[in-house]
């Protein structure tokens, strides 16, 4: 047993260690390499943080065909005012609801009369400033002539893709200073990106924080047009969390840099969650913006008008797919994120970062890691052969055992009292001793059938 085990413990040592090294491969997560959790949040959240334009287009009659020079001025506008602006979003559901601020979509939530005024009041501004006359002068003048012919108002969520969506609000608070400043639409869609709602009973002073969205100061004549396609994100902190407006709305003081159309665009957390919108800025100094006062609507007041719409905050399986991928791509693994990112593309052919992603796998597939996981069911393999293989070594061990030879007599010690005798040849049998019947002098088959003979007498003679 000694050799054997000399020879099969240490196989089996080894195959043990197979079966460990296997188990340990497989459970390898991937790394996700050296990336700041500020960029990480930056490409989760970019997706699903959208544009929207939200304006009412009014036409207008000028009936004093005597005036050319108003009548020039109206043509030059093409006889329309446009009334609006654009803001940011967040999408929060796979199948396209958006929250964002109700001042927003205000435009297209305002009874047709005040959307006139507020189009003409435009108007007289533009008529007095190119007379050089006083505004009510301006006023007077163009009331007596003008009137609008038509309303048409226009809500549209562009997306980073690009793509340009009908929007239609299914929920509104009220402006600022006129309630809670919170709207939920809906766009068409299926398998969008989508941003999760956070608790904003849970934020602290001073807890980090991002602002998303569409900033006007970051559009320039100089940038590329699908520039403006691209959200951009700013770091901060927050600075006060139990704030109110002037109707007792609470508001989050943020310090983060924002600016016109950063409005509605979702304040993120360190784990990516909204935990509010951005509504609106601190007083201006001198007619200036001061950048760091900034205030957003906390994310649990959002929630209440979410359930009013009737919406469930759920992630999309797009979301699944391309954090895996991007989580894949970062540690190095680019097959396996090429893999996944090709899969987002399948499903929601339109994500706005997933041609450059699958551009940028396919450039570095030469450098791919090796992910071990991919080879369970081969590990699985040998581990089961090798555990098999360390049974039959163990029972090969200590199981089986060589038979030991029996001892024929047992060897008396020196000086016994009773020796044991040795074995003696057996006696002849006499009676079935041969002898030399015909007298020649030996043992032959003569004698053998001479003694038949004697036999046969003997036994007849006993049978009368």
């Amino acid at each position: 047993m000694k050799k054997r085990a000399f020879i099969t413990i240490p196989i089996s040592l080894l195959l043990i260690a197979v079966i460990v090294t296997s188990f340990f491969l497989i459970n390898i997560k991937p790394a996700e390499g050296k990336i700041a959790q500020a960029q990480k949040l930056a490409e989760y959240t970019k997706p699903a943080v959208v544009r929207i334009v939200d304006y009412a287009v009014v036409g207008w009659q000028f009936d004093n065909p005597d005036d050319t020079e108003v009548i020039a001025i109206l043509d030059q506008l093409n006889f329309q005012s446009v009334v609006g602006g654009s803001g940011s979003g967040a999408i929060i559901s796979p199948d396209g609801y958006i929250v964002t601020n109700a001042h927003v979509v205000e435009a297209t939530q305002m009874k047709d009369e005040d959307i006139a005024n507020a189009a003409f009041e435009q108007l007289v501004s533009i008529v007095a400033d190119y007379f050089k006359v006083d505004y009510e002068t301006a006023y007077q003048y163009m009331l007596t002539y003008t009137k609008y012919t038509e309303i048409k108002k226009v809500l549209k969520v562009i997306l980073p893709s690009g793509d340009i969506l009908d929007g239609e609000v299914k929920s509104y608070g009220a402006p600022v200073n006129e309630g809670k400043d919170v709207s939920v639409l809906k766009i068409e869609g299926k398998n969008l990106p989508t941003l999760p709602l956070g608790n904003s009973d849970d934020i602290q002073n001073q807890d980090n924080i991002w602002v998303s969205g569409y900033p006007a100061a970051a559009d320039s004549d100089l940038l590329s047009p699908d520039s403006s396609l691209v959200s951009s994100i700013n770091a901060g902190q927050i600075s006060a969390t139990s704030k109110k407006t002037e109707q007792g709305s609470p508001v989050i003081q943020i310090n983060a840099a924002a600016t016109h159309g950063n409005s509605g665009g979702p304040v993120i957390n360190e784990t990516g969650q909204i935990i509010g919108l951005l509504t609106f800025r601190g007083d201006t100094v001198n007619g200036q913006e001061v950048q760091g006062f900034n205030f957003a609507v906390p994310v649990n007041t959002v929630q209440e008008f979410v359930n009013q719409a009737g919406v469930r905050n759920t992630k999309s399986e797009t979301d699944k797919i391309y954090k895996e991928g991007l989580e894949l791509y970062w540690g190095g693994y680019y097959k396996h994120a090429l893999e996944k990112f090709e899969a987002v593309q399948r499903i929601y052919p339109n994500h706005s970062e997933i041609k450059q992603y699958i551009a940028n796998s396919e450039k570095k597939m030469s450098s791919s890691k090796t992910l071990w996981s991919d080879y369970t069911t081969i590990f699985y393999i040998v581990d089961g052969v090798s555990g098999l293989l360390i049974l039959v070594l163990l029972v090969f061990t200590f199981a089986f055992r060589p038979k030991k030879t029996a001892v024929a007599a047992a060897v008396p010690s020196a000086g016994s009292a009773n020796p044991v005798p040795e074995p003696q040849p057996p006696l002849a049998d006499t009676k079935n001793t041969l002898t030399d019947l015909n007298n020649d002098g030996k043992i032959d088959v003569q004698d053998v059938l001479l003694a038949l003979q004697e036999h046969q007498k003997k036994q007849k003679k006993d049978e009368e």
